[in-house]
């Protein structure tokens, strides 16, 4: 692995931690949240642009990503 990559790396471990963090311990707080699903998804986009000199990988992420995101805006229409 190069130095970009453990750099890419651990920023995404860092920012799963975070969410972590913010959905576990900080759930008291009511706002206009993201649902789990969204929040993958949104994980996912940004993991597939950090790998996107890779472009297998980071369209494929991205694509999940948005297909994701696109389940969770049919379940939640269907919710109301």
């Amino acid at each position: 692995m190069s130095d970009m990559q453990l750099y890419i790396l651990a920023t995404i471990v860092i920012i799963g931690l975070i969410a972590v963090f913010k959905f576990f311990i900080l759930k008291k707080r009511s706002s206009a949240k993201l649902s789990r699903l969204a929040g993958i998804a949104f994980v996912l986009i940004i993991a597939g642009i950090a790998f996107g000199d890779q472009r297998l990988l980071g369209y494929s992420l991205m694509g999940a990503g948005v297909l994701l995101a696109l389940i969770d805006v049919v379940l939640q229409r269907r919710r109301k």
